[in-house]
């Protein structure tokens, strides 16, 4: 994440299945909508009300894109944290315009009304444990802890990012 960025969180359930892709040169990237609505109690009615329903864009990238289309199916609550990105466009009538989308840092199952199993993955073809492995809870000998590898930038492609 770049300095200044700030990281918004959104529960919502997904809209659809999510839908995977890759670039032309191999990078996976998956795109869903989450749908949030807001509901307040009604005292007057003793009832709960929904409010407008928002759907926001999502895109992730490489293995977290796989991750998501593996483990993810449409009506599951999630919780997504990531970055807003502001896209603009001129449509085929030359009138302007620009949506929201969410590129995501990370996501997973929202445990409010659900249970989940978790199973981690092997990185790069290597076996999980303690000498191999940079998620290992268990402190190694120098007092430090395991840090995750970097992401990176989104592979570059025709492909629009939302």
């Amino acid at each position: 994440m770049s300095v200044g960025e700030t990281p918004i969180t959104i529960v919502g359930n997904l809209a659809a299945d999510p839908e995977l892709r890759f670039t032309l040169s191999g990078a996976a990237l998956v795109k869903f909508s989450v749908a949030s609505t807001p509901r307040r109690y009604d005292k007057t009615s003793g009832q709960w009300q929904d409010g407008t329903a928002m759907f926001l864009r999502c895109t992730a990238w490489r293995d977290l894109a796989q991750h998501i289309a593996e483990s993810l199916t449409k009506g599951m609550r999630v919780v997504v944290t990531g970055r807003l990105r502001q896209h603009n466009w001129q449509n085929d009538q030359g009138e302007n315009r620009s949506m929201l989308g969410l590129e995501v840092d990370d996501i997973g199952p929202s445990l409010q009304f659900a249970t989940a199993k978790v199973a981690r993955v092997q990185r790069n073809g290597a076996a999980s444990g303690p000498a191999t492995d940079a998620w290992n809870t268990a402190a190694p000998a120098s007092g430090g802890w395991g840090a995750p590898a970097s992401a990176g930038a989104p592979a570059a492609g025709n492909e629009p990012p939302f």
